[in-house]
């Protein structure tokens, strides 16, 4: 079993559900710097090994890896302690926030020779995965464009103090789900051009970046693809507009995944035309609190697939590499955003002495 300790407790809490009901992972001990939400996990999972310093994870020979969950800002410097404490690391999305520190974890983890792998849980969600799976079967031919969106009602989020500062972008916390899936399946993006804006809603509460915003990525190869968010309006009901979605579209079919609605659809090479969703059992699995909010499943599949990559020697994906690098595609985002102009990524990666974006890609 995996000797897990959990730093952040918030995003964290699924991740403590998730290694609690796993028979791949062991739960050591939990951590953050508030006290009292220690407390609030211990008495919600009746697990009381915490503490609020993270030396003490570090310094745990019980603990083989540590699972990050901190602002982001912090990924780099908890990133860069765990490996240097010779242990193996999960950090949520995004890698980090400053490319200037990627080198030297690139150089830090060749060094120690510790497994990094990235959190992007909605790859390791029900419709994500069977899309995938039909993909690599070749149900839909070769690839010619995917589409990805992700658009939510989230006025509720206007509330929040912390969402009107300026260092909070809707690039970053939620556009990052649709991009990573252009990256799963088209890695090699070459260009990018995008048009933002606030919009009236989030103008009138205060809101300092983009919440609306539309992109197309050119690939070394030729081909495009699209992604789009739209923050805080209203969306159309459920069985026309998913909140997130990822559509496919190849030579001979097309698949379309629907996140939140557990929904998948699939026209294959055959013409067979093919829904699927999922029942009750499923949905309790994937969304274990209330609102249907952390989502528990996700984090359980993608623990349990890092612990497979330990014990059996293969890499776990997106790793620290992919994960630079979809860091590099989404500040290529944010400076078209700014500049109105269209931003080669190779730019941006050459800016921080960084390799290309295809040495910095999945191998699956």
């Amino acid at each position: 079993m995996l000797r897990l300790g959990i730093l952040g407790l918030g995003e964290g809490r699924s991740t403590i559900s998730a290694a609690l009901q796993s028979k791949k992972i062991e739960l050591k001990k939990i951590c953050d710097v508030n006290e009292a939400l220690c407390k609030q996990r211990a008495l919600e999972f009746g697990f009381d090994r915490y503490t609020t310093r993270y030396e003490d994870m570090l310094d745990d020979p019980q603990i083989d890896a540590i699972a990050i969950y901190t602002p982001d800002h912090l990924h780099a410097d908890h990133v860069k302690k765990a490996l240097q404490h010779d242990k193996h690391v999960i950090c949520t999305k995004p890698f980090i926030d400053d490319l200037r520190d990627a080198k030297a974890l690139l150089d830090l983890q060749e060094q120690t020779g510790k497994k990094v792998f990235v959190g992007q849980s909605s790859r390791f969600f029900e419709p994500a995965k069977r899309q995938r799976q039909d993909f690599e079967a070749g149900e839909i031919g070769e690839l010619i464009t995917i589409e990805s969106s992700y658009h939510a009602d989230h006025r509720w989020f206007l509330d929040k103090k912390w969402a009107l500062e300026e260092s909070f972008k809707w690039l970053y916390g939620g556009l990052s789900h649709p991009v990573d899936f252009i990256r799963w399946y088209l890695p090699a993006i070459e260009e990018v051009m995008g048009y933002g804006m606030i919009s009236p809603n989030a103008r009138k509460a205060g809101l300092k970046n983009e919440d609306t915003m539309h992109f197309i990525f050119k690939a070394a190869d030729g081909r495009i693809a699209r992604v789009s968010g739209v923050y805080t309006s209203p969306i159309q009901p459920a069985y026309r507009e998913s909140g997130m979605t990822t559509v496919l579209r190849g030579t001979d079919g097309a698949s379309q995944a629907d996140y939140h609605e557990l929904r998948y659809a699939i026209t294959d090479k055959t013409g067979e035309e093919k829904t699927i969703t999922w029942g009750d059992s499923t949905i309790k699995y994937y969304f274990r609190f209330e609102g249907q909010s952390h989502h528990a499943g996700e984090y359980q599949n993608y623990l349990e697939y890092f612990a497979d990559s330990i014990k059996d020697g293969f890499t776990a994906y997106p790793d620290m590499r992919e994960g630079i690098g979809t860091v590099a595609l989404l500040q290529a985002m944010d400076k078209s955003l700014q500049t109105g102009q269209p931003v080669k990524i190779a730019d941006i990666l050459a800016g921080y002495g960084l390799p290309s974006l295809g040495a910095l890609t999945s191998r699956k």
